[in-house]
C-alpha cells in the first residue's frame, strides 16, 4: 500500500450496482466464479432486497442489475424488485441463462412483465457452458422474445481455455477468469507463467470502482470475493463514502504490485507460476480467508462451506 501522502486518495464513484438475487441457478458451470449451482445458498429476502434499493437511491446509484446465480429461479421476487427499482427512478437490466424459454411463446409471457416495466436491457448467456453444440435453444427463443416486446438484449459469451501460440510463445486464449470453479477445472495442462510477472490486477478499477455486486449476506464485492464492506452492518452510502482502496489490507497491496505483492506482504507459500493474475490472486485470497473474513467473503466463492 502506499505511503505517498501528496498522492490524490481515489474514491469510488459507483454508477451501478448488481444485484446477486440468488446465488442458486440450475447450472453449475465449469467457469463460474460464484461457485454457483442447485445447492448454493444466499437468496434475497423481499424485505432486505426494498431496504437495499432504497439504499442504493439514496446513495445517487442510477442503475441497477438484477443477476445470479440464475435471478429466474426466483422469478416473483425478480418482478418486485424491477417494480420497485422502476417507481424508484432507477434504470433496470436482467442477466439469466434463459431455461425459462421453452418456447418463444413462453418466453414472451416470462418476458411481458418486465417490459411493462421498462426494463432496460436482457443479458442472456449464449455460450457452449450453457448450451455445448445445440443449435436452437433456450437463449435464441429468450432474445426473439426480448426483441418482439422491445425489450433491448445483449449476449455473454464466455469461451473456454484454449492453448494458443503468439510469437511462438504458448498462452491461453478465451475468455474465462481463473477464479472459482475455473480452477478446480481448467488450469490443469495450461501454460503458466512466473509469479514475479504478475503485479497488476487487469480486470477490476480497484482504485475507482464505478459498479459493485451486493450479495443476500450484504457483501458488498468489487471482485468477487472481495469486499468493500457488509451493507447489512453499514449503509451503502457510508461505505462508498469511506472506501480508500490504497487503506484496504487486499485492494491496496493489489493496486500497488498485484498478487505478487500480497504474496510477499504476508510471506504466503505459493507456487513457482499461474496460468495468470486471477489465478494467483485467487489462490493467494483463498489462503487469507481466516485472516480477513469480513473482507473476503462469503466463503462459498471460494469453494469452502
Amino acid at each position: 500500500m502506499t505511503d505517498d501522502a501528496s498522492k490524490p486518495r481515489a474514491r469510488a464513484t459507483l454508477t451501478s450496482v448488481h444485484i446477486l438475487l440468488t446465488y442458486a441457478c440450475n447450472f453449475s458451470c465449469d467457469h463460474c466464479f460464484l461457485f454457483s449451482g442447485p445447492e448454493a445458498r444466499g437468496t434475497f429476502t423481499v424485505t432486505m432486497l426494498i431496504s437495499m434499493l432504497d439504499d442504493i437511491k439514496k446513495s445517487g446509484i442510477a442503475n441497477v442489475c438484477f443477476e445470479g446465480g440464475e435471478a429466474f429461479l426466483y422469478y416473483p421476487l425478480l418482478v418486485e424488485g424491477i417494480r420497485y427499482a422502476h417507481e424508484l427512478g432507477l434504470k433496470t437490466s436482467v442477466v439469466t441463462n434463459a431455461y425459462w424459454a421453452r418456447s418463444i411463446a413462453d418466453a414472451e409471457l416470462w418476458l411481458k412483465p418486465l417490459a411493462s416495466l421498462s426494463v432496460g436491457k436482457i443479458s442472456v448467456s449464449a455460450d457452449a457452458f450453457h448450451f455445448g453444440d445445440e443449435v436452437e435453444n433456450s437463449a435464441k427463443r429468450a432474445l426473439a422474445a426480448a426483441k418482439a416486446l422491445g425489450i433491448p438484449t445483449s449476449t455473454l459469451r464466455t469461451e473456454k481455455p484454449a492453448i494458443q501460440s503468439v510469437d511462438g510463445k504458448r498462452t491461453v486464449g478465451g475468455t474465462t477468469l481463473f477464479k472459482g470453479r475455473a480452477v478446480e477445472k481448467f488450469i490443469d495442462g495450461l501454460p503458466r507463467r512466473p509469479w514475479e510477472e504478475l503485479v497488476t490486477c487487469p480486470h477490476e478499477k480497484l482504485a475507482e470502482p464505478s459498479r459493485v455486486h451486493l450479495d443476500a449476506y450484504g457483501n458488498v464485492h468489487l471482485c468477487q470475493g472481495v469486499c468493500m464492506g457488509n451493507a447489512l452492518k453499514t449503509p451503502l452510502s457510508a461505505l462508498i463514502d469511506n472506501y480508500h482502496a490504497e487503506d484496504d489490507p487486499i485492494c491496496g497491496l493489489l493496486l500497488d504490485g498485484g498478487p505478487a505483492a500480497l504474496a510477499r506482504k504476508y510471506n504466503l507459500p505459493h507456487e513457482a507460476s499461474y496460468v495468470d493474475e486471477c489465478h494467483f490472486c485467487y489462490m493467494l485470497r483463498r489462503a487469507l480467508i481466516e485472516t480477513y473474513p469480513d473482507i473476503l467473503a462469503p466463503r462459498q466463492v471460494y469453494g469452502i462451506t
